[in-house]
């Protein structure tokens, strides 16, 4: 098996993460897992009552406790939009893993995601959604091996993209 077997992407809520995942595990033959979801069945609550109840910190730390969990192999992985505030976890996912920055515009984002305030979004309180943006990409680029400029792109097209950079690699 493949040292690095596993595709996981990163990138601000909204990116596509979960719907590109889905169809990238069928076009390569891997299993899926979307973290967030992984997050909600371990703590038997949604990611917005976490949030609610605990604070964004905790979130955090829950999510960096479960990447740090996973041992997986031959997997897509989405990850939630706050992952990479974990060195630890992304360095856990990156030993088995290439990471994928799906690169979205803040405009782009602000057009698909209307539910800011209520989505499960990691942020601190009062912290705009560009601030957000404005932090969290210089993580994302950080951890990225792959970036995908994924703005003017279907959900085919980022896979194709995201198939064509890992054969140049």
């Amino acid at each position: 098996m493949s040292r690095k077997s596993n595709l996981v992407l990163i990138g601000m809520p909204g990116s596509g993460k979960s719907t590109i995942g889905v169809i990238l595990a069928k076009r390569t033959s891997h299993d899926f897992v979307d973290t967030d979801l992984v997050i909600q069945q371990m703590e038997q609550r949604s990611l917005q009552d976490i949030l609610d109840k605990d604070g964004y910190l905790a979130l955090r730390e829950t999510e960096a406790r479960v990447l740090q969990s996973l041992d997986l192999d031959n997997h897509v992985i989405s990850t939630g939009g706050s992952a990479v505030y974990s060195d630890a976890a992304m360095q856990h996912l990156k030993r088995k893993g290439i990471c994928i920055y799906l690169d979205v515009s803040v405009e782009t984002l602000r057009a698909r995601i209307t539910d800011y305030d209520s989505r499960g979004i990691a942020k601190r309180p009062g912290q705009s959604f560009v601030d957000l943006f404005e932090e969290r990409t210089r993580l994302y680029r950080r951890y990225a091996d792959i970036t995908i400029k994924a703005d003017a792109l279907n959900q085919d097209d980022v896979c194709s993209a995201i198939l064509a950079a890992l054969a140049g690699q």
